[in-house]
């Protein structure tokens, strides 16, 4: 199975939402959806673990100063090194 786009797992579980709180639907298709949702909610947590990763950190220097550094990803051997 083809690994799922984040906004498209996301429209999706707010698509889920709203047919559950029409309540509309019976009790067995509720819980249908209702698996789809965890399962699109599981699928948005990780991407959203996966870009924090990437994101910068800020932390604090020697001198106590905020600087701006990347999070450690995989092999930062492939990275460009021009110091």
């Amino acid at each position: 199975m083809a690994e799922i786009k984040f906004e498209k797992a996301m429209s999706r579980l707010e698509k889920i939402v709203e047919e559950l709180e029409k309540g509309e639907l019976d009790i067995d298709r509720s819980l249908e959806i209702f698996e789809e949702g965890i399962k699109m909610s599981r699928v948005c947590s990780k991407k959203l673990n996966e870009a924090e990763q990437k994101i910068e950190k800020l932390t604090k220097n020697q001198k106590g100063e905020l600087v701006a550094e990347l999070f450690p990803v995989g092999d930062q051997d492939d990275r460009d090194d021009d110091d």
